[in-house]
């Protein structure tokens, strides 16, 4: 009788799993910081300084506009609410805004997807130029930045991302939606909500939080936008899917 030798079946390996990106960031918030940097790098690369006054003359937002007769102006009051967000006056500026917009708007943009978080960016810079417009009445400030836009997404934040009480873990943005009261009823949203406003006010009243102070700060810009976040939150959410607990000991904090 012939024997035949069987070799055992080689074991199947699992298939490897790809390293992590090192930024893992939501499609929208990439994308905002991307059209950031590009305007940045241009406005800085590539305009002269007449040219910059150009671009913050036409894009930049300035009170004084809302006094002014239609008939005297052009028709740049009706899009430099928005498009203010989009520009920066320094590095250290976007830079700084660029570092709390991948913090807070990463859990925001994966909890309300992308064409929520478009409109949520255009409506808050609007309510963040319109209480800086409230208190600046008539003026001939120049405000630019996306810092009202990032307040609105700390405002945000605080609906969803500090629950109370966290017996199940899960990512961050998969928290229910606290409702304003039970918000103010977590000691971590009124003391992140405290230490926000204080920092604001030193700001208001000239204390310098960050860099030199040379330049101001339009704290009330930030304050606006806070408000539209907190309050108005809800509007732009939507149920978070229902997913399994993961692990106590895993990282659940996703930026």
């Amino acid at each position: 009788m012939n024997e035949h030798s069987v070799e055992p079946e080689a074991e199947m390996e699992p298939p490897a799993t790809p390293p992590p990106p090192i930024f893992n960031l939501p499609g929208p918030v990439l994308a905002a910081l991307v059209l950031l940097a590009t305007i940045y790098a241009v406005q800085s690369l590539l305009l002269s300084s007449n040219g910059l006054d150009w671009l913050f003359f036409n894009f930049g937002f300035i009170p004084l506009r809302y006094i002014t007769p239609l008939s005297e102006q052009g028709p740049q009051l009706f899009w430099t609410p928005i498009s203010y967000s989009l520009l920066h006056g320094s590095i250290e500026h976007i830079v700084f805004n660029g570092l709390w917009l991948m913090a807070f708007g990463t859990p925001v943009a994966r909890r309300i997807g992308a064409f929520r978080f478009i409109a949520f960016w255009v409506l808050s810079a609007t309510a963040s130029a319109a209480l800086h417009a409230a208190l600046n009445w008539g003026e001939a400030t120049l405000l630019i930045g996306a810092s009202g836009v990032v307040s609105g997404l700390m405002g945000a934040a605080c609906r969803f991302a500090f629950p109370p009480e966290q017996r199940i873990a899960r990512p961050t943005h998969l928290h229910p939606r606290l409702s304003m009261v039970e918000a103010f009823r977590s000691r971590t949203v009124v003391a992140f909500i405290l230490f926000w406003f204080v920092g604001n006010l030193l700001i208001a009243v000239g204390v310098p939080l960050v860099g030199d102070g040379s330049q101001a700060i339009a704290w009330d810009a930030h304050i606006g936008g806070f408000i539209f976040g907190f309050v108005l939150f809800g509007f732009f959410d939507r149920e978070p899917p229902i997913v399994p607990p993961i692990s106590e000991t895993s990282d659940i904090l996703q930026s």
